[in-house]
């Protein structure tokens, strides 16, 4: 039986090691500093509590860090040295990443990132891993947990996480904005018809890029009155201004009709 030490068991995390268990693995956590809240989810999840680190350390062959990402390099830390497998499934940036790794030397560090609500039934969630995950995915086998190993090494995993996260969260907020600036101005309910009348899925529609590129030099100019009309209304410009930022570097696509989705993409990583 595959023992795991998972740290911090939030809402998420205890819903992994829920998975583990029922997968059949022993999962340790460590009550040390939390408080009933977490104690109560462990113990609907099934995990095993141990009163310190060290002792929840002792022989587990994997380690799952899901914490807020704030904490991911001291979580990292805590654990000294060890020789284990050590999944870091924070919400992080690549090179953050593999700074995290070069803080394990002796352990075999997997990336990890996760993608969905709490793992409850089959379909919701996505493990994303890099680098020598085999065993990791094998400890969710049959599972509520669906485990996709990417190719190449540490920092793909997260690599996908924040590529989603950008548009995934972001996206809420910039709606958020839309509506505060709406109701500021007594609009709201116009905003919301005009909200239910959109069918279109930006992150899908991928095809629709070069289009988007080539209207940039037009839709720039219109994101930094955006950011004017938020700021006089009290709600923070922003994200605007990082709107158009980006569609500074579309400005040459500008009346072109040759361009495809690599072409544009590319753009975007030039200064």
């Amino acid at each position: 039986m595959t023992v795991v030490t998972l740290l911090h068991p939030g809402a998420m995390g205890a819903a992994v090691g829920r998975q583990a268990v029922q997968a059949g693995a022993t999962v340790r956590w460590v009550a040390a500093g939390r408080g009933a809240a977490t104690r109560k989810r462990a113990v609907e999840a099934g995990l095993q509590e141990h009163a310190e680190l060290a002792t929840a350390l002792d022989g587990a062959e994997v380690v799952l860090s899901i914490c807020p990402p704030e904490f991911a390099e001291e979580v990292a830390r805590a654990t000294g040295g060890y020789t284990g497998t050590y999944v870091e499934a924070n919400a992080i940036a690549p090179a953050r990443m593999k700074h995290i790794a070069a803080l394990l030397p002796e352990a075999q560090v997997v990336d990890g990132g996760i993608i969905g609500d709490p793992p409850f039934r089959r379909g919701t969630t996505r493990l994303y891993l890099s680098g020598d995950a085999g065993f990791v995915a094998e400890l969710f086998d049959g599972s509520a947990l669906e485990v996709i190993t990417l190719p190449g090494g540490v920092g793909q995993a997260s690599a996908m996480k924040m590529a989603y996260a950008s548009y995934q969260k972001a996206s809420r907020v910039l709606a958020a904005l839309a509506h505060a600036l709406a109701d500021r101005h007594g609009v709201g309910e116009y905003l919301r018809h005009e909200a239910d009348l959109l069918h279109s899925r930006p992150l899908a529609d991928v095809e629709e890029f070069p289009r988007v590129a080539a209207k940039a030099w037009r839709w720039m100019p219109e994101m930094h009155e955006v950011s004017d009309a938020l700021r006089a209304a009290g709600l923070p410009g922003e994200l605007a201004i990082g709107a158009a930022s980006a569609l500074q570097r579309w400005a040459s696509a500008k009346g072109r009709d040759d361009l495809g989705v690599v072409d544009v993409l590319a753009m975007l990583a030039q200064r």
